[in-house]
């Protein structure tokens, strides 16, 4: 946009049901996983529609990467709920999710049933390398949105080796990040300023906006101890209230409650959002409750990658094999027990991440000029790249299984991430057409090796 054609009106104030029918259709086409959809979202709501300014999306995009949880469906919520207030935070976080929980839960059905076919493994075992070629791709566009000197790509570095090498806890790594941010803030502010840019002159303007750098905080953003604490009370009373009917019904060792206790403690415990909860759900599910085996965590994975909504949506994918598996109400009842699995891996994955927002949201307003509270969580934004390419290497370990004897290293699935990796990078190919082309690619090599003999 040349600023011959910056618009200069202040667009017309939407209305609730313009937003529902907005959030409603952004829960179909929010593919390409975290980095994809916050693309998304800036360039519909900064850039075309102008409901908020760059610099108010980037301060809420800094505080939902420092939560725990699925930022890209708490920057949903945190923009529904400045808009429109709480039901509009929550009618934003819901419709994003709705959608490709339905989709995964028929997908994973279709998984379950017909797995084995060898169509199926073969469409499987060309959308795994494609999937590390994403991560990496993801790692790339948030690095070069929060990397913007020298100080916090060596945050970023660091936190890759201490998480990759050093095997370092990630909320220890996050709460290392904030602590440099605020050393930071204090002494070369203009490093840790939001997106690591200097002052205001980097920063691009698509015009005024509805939420303006300017605008007045409105009554409900206004921070209070008393709604806070109302809101907070609220949230966690529900979230209990679910825990304890499903206990007494089932029993508290039931996988139903194992579930809703687990899920509850991935949402609160690990930070980064999605490719940062996902070595955390695959201990749980795998190693701890063997809910899913290593082979179909990955293949979840790669069907989430493929499904609109928030890539944290692997949740309703482990909760629904984790049903399956565990035969919740019988043999005759697998797709019902598997899609009970996913609504309860759903709900209270999700639930905390409307609490943070809906009750933090008019504390973070209140900081949206003190750079002493803004510069750690840019450093933690700094940190969260690193976390996510050490993901991409984690991916890459059991996809091509290097850890093994070079003789078994899997170099066709090498070269099919290499390939996807130029499609992404050189070509800016669109995530789910890659995924379609590496599908195919795996299903012409699974055939090849068939008909030769090979396996």
């Amino acid at each position: 946009m040349t600023i011959a054609t910056i618009p200069l009106d202040r667009p017309a104030a939407v209305t609730l049901t313009e937003a529902f029918w907005f959030w409603f259709k952004l829960g179909f086409i929010s593919f390409g996983g975290p980095a994809g959809q916050i693309a998304l979202m800036h360039t519909e709501l900064v850039e075309r529609r102008r409901w908020i300014s760059e610099r108010r999306f980037l301060h809420a995009l800094n505080y939902c990467m420092v939560l725990p949880g699925p930022e890209a469906t708490q920057l949903a919520v945190y923009i529904g709920w400045l808009l429109h207030r709480t039901w509009g935070g929550v009618i934003a976080g819901t419709l994003f999710v709705l959608p490709s929980l339905a989709i995964l839960i028929g997908l994973s059905w279709i998984y379950l049933s017909f797995g084995n076919v060898p169509a199926v493994a073969g469409v499987l075992y060309g959308i795994k390398p494609a999937v590390v070629a994403i991560v990496l791709a993801a790692a790339w566009r948030i690095g070069s949105r929060t990397l913007k000197n020298a100080w916090l790509i060596m945050i970023a570095v660091t936190a890759f080796l201490a998480i990759a090498v050093l095997q370092l806890p990630f909320p220890f790594i996050v709460l290392a990040a904030a602590a440099i941010g605020m050393i930071g803030g204090r002494v070369m502010p203009d490093k840790f300023k939001i997106g690591g840019v200097h002052g205001t002159a980097n920063l691009a303007s698509y015009g005024p906006a509805i939420i303006d750098d300017d605008t007045p905080t409105p009554p409900h953003a206004r921070f209070s101890w008393s709604r806070l604490i109302m809101v907070a009370a609220i949230g966690v009373g529900l979230g209990a209230a679910a825990w304890v009917l499903i206990a007494l019904q089932f029993g508290i060792t039931d996988p139903l409650a194992q579930m809703g206790w687990f899920f509850t403690k991935a949402a609160l415990l690990t930070f980064g959002g999605a490719y940062a909860v996902l070595p955390y759900v695959y201990q749980g599910g795998v190693e701890t409750y063997q809910w899913v085996t290593p082979a179909q965590m990955i293949d979840g994975l790669a069907l989430g990658e493929t499904t609109p909504g928030p890539l944290i949506m692997i949740v309703a994918f482990v909760g629904f094999v984790g049903g399956w598996a565990k035969t919740l109400f019988g043999p005759d009842s697998l797709f019902i027990a598997g899609t009970v699995g996913a609504c309860v891996a759903t709900f209270f994955t999700f639930l905390p991440s409307f609490i943070f927002i809906l009750a933090g949201g008019p504390m973070v307003e209140s900081t949206r000029d003190n750079i002493r509270l803004t510069a750690p969580l840019t450093a933690i934004s700094a940190a969260v790249v690193g976390v996510i390419v050490s993901l991409a290497v984690f991916f890459a370990e059991h996809v091509f299984n290097i850890t093994e004897p070079i003789a078994q290293w899997d170099f066709i699935a090498m070269g099919i991430t290499l390939a996807a990796c130029i499609a992404l990078f050189r070509f800016k190919a669109g995530t789910i057409k890659l995924i379609f082309a590496c599908a195919a690619a795996g299903f012409v090599v699974s055939y090849l090796a068939g008909q030769s003999g090979v396996t």
